[in-house]
């Protein structure tokens, strides 16, 4: 294939992200006055069967493509959509039960500890070795053994066109692109998974566009493409602190942009590979395999080049080894490994010699030491003037500030270097000061491993009453506003109209909520609601795409809270409940095309049962984490949404509301994805990765938590009221008629939103 279909294809992929499709043409030699050709009309038959549709501009633009590159596009979609995989599923016509029950598996088991047909049962030997009794299992309804879960069929087709509403896709240009990247580049907030793998293919097709980068973590991703380049110079200026340096080394070691620890990432193998049936729990096994993976050993090139940046930093010795300090030990094993010591005692070295003469001797204070030792003296003075002069650290500490020396202190210091922050820091204190101040509400963290922890509340709360910590939250908040109406009335702006889209105030602004799974069609921000058009909500998993047969469980489950506060669940161990049917439980998968489950949800019997949340999890059953290139989401339509009779097929690329794929470097053995409302018939796209093989290790609290920690976002429109009337613009009721216009699909594109609240930007998408 040539390196020219190699872009495109790459290309087309990231537009797809943005609701567009990407082709390489000047967008104002389009000829608005032609009509559709038929191959045109033939791609958008394909785009249509597919579940999209396309902007009016984009089908004038379809006219100066070749059809080569129309099937290219068409292949390209497809392949994103997974339509030439395999989505057979174990039962056929899973839409009406099988009937299975424990007593089959029971029975099953005995009869081939006993010897089965040799024993003298009656039943039939299966390919896969497995002996079903007769009366057990109806064999006629299965695509492969009901005991061991491996399919004997694959199915080569998927139903096409039933979906209700289609999703319209609008055209991106090499300007556009280039626009993308920049933006991406220049981003004020870390990358979630599928900005970070757009960006990536982005920079494997274009040169570096002059952006000034500000997020650490993206930077890492440029320098490896500079490295691999030799372009050191411009190396030396993305590392300015020993902390940059370790955070490359380490991503170049594990391929994480964050420095995770060795000894977390031991523990976190050793969970992952944690079995509840004792014969299968590799834990130990795996530990050893992580610590052997995490042995430090660089080539002398690699070392000459890594001594040569710490020779360059631009700060003093003291400051580089105060820097240095809070990651020591694993700075000690860097040193050793790269051969610090030796390249420190060689010419032009110095500044590199007196960097590992302060580490060593410790002859250095560190500002974090000084902080503690006031706070544990109570110096509210001292400590508030030192955490003054690191004011992102002092957004970090001010919640237990306020409670350890009084709010008015406090937040009177903290306002001071308030617009020395970035909004994005201040825009998370105050969605987060609501909960922090309740204690009756439950708080969660998520560490860089990905998984959600639930904590206690700060204890200090006790000594407040009720009326005197909602009092801190509104205060916190308001410093938030007072400080971003000084920043939207200090931009300079010739608009005097603005136009801000209904959908925007059901978008909370996506700050602190780093999605770890990648969206091929779509960039919905989490908290994001999809109403339910028909009765009838099905969720799909399929794993296994390019992977070689092998026993690889990966479930798919829900749990269904009704309004007495009682549960159902529907799973591998219970294929029906209420309201809720499965496809069966797979747990092997066919030579590369992979394997699909499926679980259907009856809106209208949800409604009968008094139902009120369905929460969607997939979970990694097999050691280890979910699998890589795992596609999870679910399918919805006015229209009734069919099930092979013969294969047990549900999947319509035209019915998906929602999907998203596991990354490479997912580090979660179970996700819940959605919630489904029942009584509003609305699905809540959420993110929350956890640690269990099965559906009962996802925590209720914690998901209640995340739920209510979205809703108390700040949402898009909210945020753009605020700028209309600090720059007093008058809203409009359509998009035509604004100067400045805020639409839905810019909102798609985190990094547009993060330059609105770092003031970077006035006019936005028309």
């Amino acid at each position: 294939m040539s390196p020219f279909i190699d872009m495109n294809e790459t290309l087309t992929k990231v537009a797809l992200r943005y609701s567009a499709i990407y082709l390489d043409i000047n967008r104002e030699g389009i000829n608005k006055n032609t009509e559709a050709t038929i191959p045109v009309m033939a791609f958008v038959a394909q785009l249509k069967k597919n579940g999209f549709c396309v902007s009016e501009e984009l089908l004038h633009a379809l006219n100066a493509v070749s059809t080569d590159t129309l099937a290219e596009i068409t292949a390209c979609i497809n392949e994103v959509m997974g339509v030439n995989l395999n989505w057979a599923s174990l039962v056929k016509g899973w839409n009406v039960p099988t009937g299975e029950s424990y007593a089959d598996h029971f029975l099953t088991w005995v009869t081939n500890i006993f010897g089965g047909e040799k024993a003298g049962f009656k039943g039939t030997t299966l390919q896969c070795g497995h002996f079903i009794p007769e009366g057990t299992f109806p064999l006629e309804r299965y695509n492969g053994c009901p005991f061991c879960g491996t399919p004997f069929k694959t199915a080569d087709f998927v139903y096409k066109g039933q979906g209700s509403k289609l999703k319209e896709l609008r055209l991106f240009t090499d300007a556009d692109m280039k626009k993308t990247f920049a933006s991406l580049l220049s981003s004020a907030t870390p990358l979630d998974a599928t900005q970070k793998d757009s960006l990536i293919m982005l920079l494997s097709q274009y040169e570096m566009p002059a952006a000034e980068i500000t997020m650490k973590e993206t930077a890492m991703l440029v320098i490896r493409i500079l490295v691999n380049q030799d372009r050191a110079k411009e190396v030396s200026a993305l590392l300015k602190t020993p902390t940059d340096i370790l955070r490359y080394l380490w991503y170049e070691k594990t391929g994480y942009v964050q420095i995770i620890e060795p000894k977390t990432l031991v523990a976190h193998a050793k969970k992952m590979y944690y079995h509840m049936f004792g014969p299968l729990n590799n834990s130990a096994d795996a530990a050893k395999s992580m610590k052997q993976k995490l042995m430090l050993k660089y080539d002398r090139k690699a070392c000459l080049r890594a001594a040569k940046w710490m020779n360059a930093l631009p700060m003093s010795a003291k400051q580089a080894a105060e820097n240095m300090n809070p990651k020591r030990g694993m700075w000690v094993r860097m040193i050793r490994a790269l051969r610090l010591g030796e390249y420190s005692r060689k010419q032009r070295m110095e500044h590199l010699a007196e960097i590992l003469d302060v580490f060593y001797k410790q002859d250095y204070t560190t500002w974090q030491g000084l902080v503690d030792k006031a706070r544990s003296e109570n110096d509210a003075d001292k400590t508030i003037a030192l955490l003054k002069e690191r004011p992102g650290l002092f957004a970090r500490c001010l919640f237990a500030t306020m409670l350890r020396f009084g709010k008015d202190k406090v937040l009177a210091a903290f306002e001071e270097i308030s617009d020395r922050l970035p909004a994005r820091l201040l825009l998370s204190l105050g969605n987060a000061a609501e909960n922090y101040f309740d204690t009756e509400e439950t708080r969660l963290v998520r560490p860089i491993t990905g998984v959600t922890h639930r904590i206690p509340s700060n204890k200090l709360l006790v000594l407040y009453d009720e009326d005197m910590r909602n009092g801190m939250a509104k205060d916190v908040m308001n410093v938030y506003k007072s400080s971003m109406e000084r920043r939207f009335a200090a931009q300079k702006t010739a608009s005097k109209t603005i136009y801000i889209d209904p959908a925007l105030y059901n978008v909370p602004v996506s700050v602190g909520d780093r999605a770890t799974t990648i969206q091929d069609t779509s960039c919905a921000l989490m908290g994001m609601r999809f109403p339910v058009e028909g009765d009838a909500v099905r969720l799909f998993l399929q794993w296994g795409k390019g992977l070689h047969a092998q026993d690889l469980d990966m479930d798919l489950s829900c749990r269904i809270e009704f309004s007495d506060n009682s549960i159902a669940e529907c799973a591998y161990y219970n294929l029906t409940c209420v309201g809720a049917k499965h496809s069966g439980d797979i747990q092997s998968i066919p030579e590369k095309v992979g394997t699909a489950e499926y679980i259907e949800l009856s809106l209208p019997e949800l409604d009968a049962a008094n139902a009120k949340y369905v929460t969607f999890t997939c979970n990694a059953y097999s050691c280890g984490s979910l699998s890589p290139n795992l596609v999870v989401g679910w399918m919805d339509s006015a229209n009734p949404m069919e099930v092979s009779e013969e294969t047990g097929v549900a999947y319509d690329p035209s019915c998906v509301q929602h999907m998203i794929r596991i990354s490479e470097g997912n580090l979660s053995k179970g996700l819940v994805f959605g919630v489904l409302d029942v009584a509003k018939r609305e699905i809540i796209w959420l993110e929350m990765p956890f640690t269990a093989q099965t559906l009962r290790g996802a925590d209720d609290r914690s998901i209640e938590a995340l739920l209510h920690k979205l809703e108390a976002k700040l949402s898009v429109g909210e945020l753009l009221d605020m700028k209309a009337k600090a720059q007093n613009l008058e809203l409009v009721a359509t998009a035509s008629e604004a100067d400045e216009a805020y639409t839905y699909e810019w909102a798609l594109n985190p990094a547009d939103v993060t330059k609105l609240l770092s003031g970077e930007v006035n006019k936005c998408t028309e």
